[in-house]
């Protein structure tokens, strides 16, 4: 029978000592005295889900284990840049040897498992992408031999596939360059606000279905995901579940839409959102600014992002210069870009991307970055620009805390200090 363990409630708190007792529970009965494993690769997030507690449960495991079993990290980075050692040491501690931590090279590190047809994308898309999907994986996961591979990570509202993580970490944080084109493509076909903060998404089909396909049960795969909400200003751990099917994902993904999903009664004419610049240092990451708060954002509105650690728009270098190239100017430019250029044609997640990050006119984004970007880059992309430190002598993140607030000239905002840790909405465009 297999192991599950799903702890959670919008009110609970999972504190320090009750974290590592789940663990040590999970450790004593799945791993020593179960079904005998020597070689662990655990995939966790990476330094951009710093909040997931990933991080320090896989630092936890290391320690309660590598002295007795082989253990591999392989962080699900996507098309995220590999960490640095500094990061590394920040995200699980100085305990864990860099060594032991494998980069994931998503263009050239891969196992090809087969496909999801065109007529299969067609129809989940209901006629807006017809393209085949490559479904394609890091081949560690293969040569590695393992007894257990642990995908760890946080069920959180996600722009791309509704909610994130479960075989998302695995088909996109540790697969290929067409799985991620193909998927974020579908998602940005299917209209981003018809997908975020919904358990049933048609991307999380295609991945669920390319998973079940070609990985379930022949690789020993499970999944320990945390749900992370807020309480006074800080992040408390209000759920953890362990299991390798559909129901511990589902019981996650419905307590983050309790804790995750902020309803508000009216749309925000003025809001300024936080990027951490441990976090964020590209749009590509940055613009769940613009995600997660869209179907607030009242038309005609201004989001103001502060961006202290802004460097640069895509974290790969092609995808970078393609947005650099196009901007975010709408859903129509972009489609008419795909027509011309085989190149973005060829990058389907880039594309995607700068539908996602384009406000539609709806709205102005106003990007503060530090002295990491220019007022000439952010403009050529589409977006306003205002320097960090003069928006934040306005807005300062400092004394600020999450939620509605009136400025010196009387003008009211609302605040969110971290936009990966959440969705918000307006009750009127969720009942339009």
């Amino acid at each position: 029978m297999t192991e599950n363990l799903h702890i959670g409630d919008e009110n609970l708190v999972i504190d320090q000592e009750a974290l590592e007792s789940h663990l040590d529970g999970l450790i004593e009965r799945v791993i020593l005295r179960g079904a005998g494993v020597s070689r662990l690769l655990i995939i966790p997030p990476d330094i951009t889900r710093l909040n997931s507690r990933a991080g320090e449960i896989t630092a936890y495991l290391w320690k309660r284990l590598h002295q007795t079993i082989h253990i591999d990290i392989l962080p699900a980075l996507g098309t995220h840049v590999p960490m640095t050692e500094a990061q590394c040491v920040r995200l699980f501690g100085p305990g864990v040897p860099p060594g032991r931590i494998i980069p994931h090279r998503w263009r050239d590190d891969l196992k090809v498992l087969g496909e999801l047809s065109a007529d299969e994308i067609n129809e989940l898309s209901n006629g807006r992408f017809a393209q085949p999907m490559q479904v394609a994986v890091n081949r560690q996961l293969f040569d590695g031999n393992y007894d257990l591979i642990l995908s760890v990570g946080q069920v959180v509202p996600h722009e791309v596939i509704g909610m994130a993580n479960y075989t998302k970490n695995i088909m996109i944080g540790v697969g290929g360059k067409d799985t991620i084109d193909k998927s974020h493509f579908l998602g940005a076909a299917c209209g981003m606000e018809s997908i975020m903060g919904r358990i049933d998404t048609p991307v999380r089909e295609a991945l669920n279905t390319a998973f079940d396909r070609y990985l379930r049960g022949v690789l020993p795969i499970s999944f320990l995901l945390t749900v992370v909400g807020t309480q006074d200003n800080d992040t408390v751990l209000r759920g953890i579940f362990y299991g390798d099917g559909d129901e511990t994902f589902i019981k996650a993904a419905e307590l983050s839409r309790q804790i995750n999903f902020d309803v508000l009664n009216e749309p925000i004419k003025r809001c300024v959102v936080y990027l951490d610049p441990e976090e964020f240092h590209t749009t590509w990451l940055g613009n769940k600014a613009i995600y997660r708060t869209r179907m607030a954002m009242a038309d005609g509105g201004e989001l103001i992002i502060l961006a202290p650690g802004l460097s640069g728009f895509g974290e790969d270098p092609q995808i970078d210069r393609l947005i650099r190239k196009y901007g975010y100017r709408g859903t129509p430019n972009t489609l008419d870009a795909l027509k011309h250029d085989p190149e973005l044609a060829n990058n389907l997640s880039a594309a995607a991307h700068l539908i996602h990050g384009s406000p539609e006119g709806r709205f102005q984004v106003t990007y503060c970055p530090g002295t990491g970007m220019s007022k000439d880059e952010i403009e050529t992309v589409g977006y306003h620009h205002r320097p960090y430190a003069e928006a934040a002598k306005q807005y300062n993140p400092a004394k600020l805390t999450a939620g509605w607030h009136t400025d010196a000239d009387g003008q009211r905002y609302f605040y969110i200090p971290n936009p990966a840790l959440g969705l918000w909405a307006s009750r009127s465009r969720l009942n339009a």
